[in-house]
């Protein structure tokens, strides 16, 4: 075998295609391509849904550990809150038992002391439930509409309450429906006690509706920001006891002899939904007087025809002895 030149060609393995320049060029038009492409006509779209469908399986199982860590810290918060909560709970309870016990005693006691000195029961007025069913229209006045009138008992000048306390007084009545001028109207007024000193006087309404005033207070008067002021029950409308509103500010004034006293009312007509409608404490006074008056004329008819059903077995046991040899 003749001897030549070693074969100096290059291997197909190592032989070179397009530069590394041109396949850069190449990758990115077609990466910018692709870009447009599903940018615009959501070319690769079918092909990324299908690829993440076929991923689903396996990120769920690889997550699987994760989410197994993940419920079993939330199972362990949730019983750590349970028993946080249910402990609060068992303290709330005795709590409450304690001051429901409270109150037991002392309205018992309350009892006791208004029998012991001759006094009468604490009042308890009749009421009834009802619906705010809208604002009234005026602009210059504070006033709901409820849906409850004169058809259901409602009577002129009843006190309106909520869970919170006063909320107005009824100053139109219809067949269906009456209106109820709010604490804070222009034109309200209600008699007022402050609950801390005892001290009487008379809450009215701002003149912009905002909010409500101690007028003609001295200005060396013992009031204080803070203080609740309730129902007297001296105007023969409202019973004693109902909280009406709270002293938000006392400014007393060198150049002037009254003090100005800035109050909140404690119901918010803005959150109301159900109200009640009490009677009137004059026209419930009344009615428990009525009452009181056919229940003690009814006893003495009921003694009178006693009386003289005794008398006539007397007379007849009489007769019968009398009539005997």
């Amino acid at each position: 075998m003749p001897l030549g030149p070693p074969d100096r060609t290059t291997p197909p393995i190592f032989r070179q295609g397009p530069s590394a320049l041109t396949k850069l060029l190449l990758c990115a038009a077609a990466a910018v391509f692709l870009m447009v492409a599903d940018a615009r006509f959501k070319v690769v779209e079918p092909a990324r849904a299908g690829l993440a469908l076929l991923l689903h399986p396996v990120q769920r199982l690889l997550l699987t550990p994760v989410d197994a860590w993940d419920n079993f810290g939330d199972y362990l918060r949730g019983t750590q809150r349970a028993m946080t909560a249910e402990n609060l709970a068992r303290q709330q309870l005795v709590q409450q038992a304690e001051k429901l016990s409270r109150a037991s005693q002392l309205q018992d006691e309350n009892q006791r002391l208004r029998a012991l000195l001759g006094l009468r029961p604490a009042l308890q007025v009749s009421s009834q439930a009802a619906e705010v069913l809208y604002e009234a229209p005026d602009p210059y006045s504070r006033r709901v509409v409820i849906d409850r009138g004169s058809a259901n008992g409602v009577q002129l000048g009843a006190p309106v309450i909520n869970d919170a306390g006063v909320l107005g007084q009824v100053t139109r009545l219809y067949t269906l429906s009456a209106e109820v001028t709010l604490l804070n109207d222009k034109d309200a007024a209600i008699p007022v006690l402050n609950t801390r000193t005892q001290q009487r006087n008379a809450a009215f309404g701002n003149a912009d509706g905002s909010g409500m005033e101690l007028r003609f207070l001295a200005a060396n008067a013992d009031v204080k920001e803070g203080d609740l002021l309730a129902t007297s029950g001296l105007d023969g409308i409202y019973p004693p006891g109902l909280p009406v509103a709270k002293v938000t500010l006392v400014e007393r004034r060198g150049d002037s002899s009254f003090a100005r006293v800035d109050l909140q009312a404690v119901a918010q007509a803005d959150s109301v939904r159900h109200v009640l409608v009490l009677q009137p404490l004059a026209q419930h006074e009344a009615a428990q007087a009525e009452a009181a008056a056919a229940a003690a004329s009814e006893a003495a008819a009921h003694a009178q025809t006693k009386a003289a059903i005794k008398n006539v077995k007397a007379a007849a046991k009489a007769a019968s002895a009398g009539g005997k040899p």
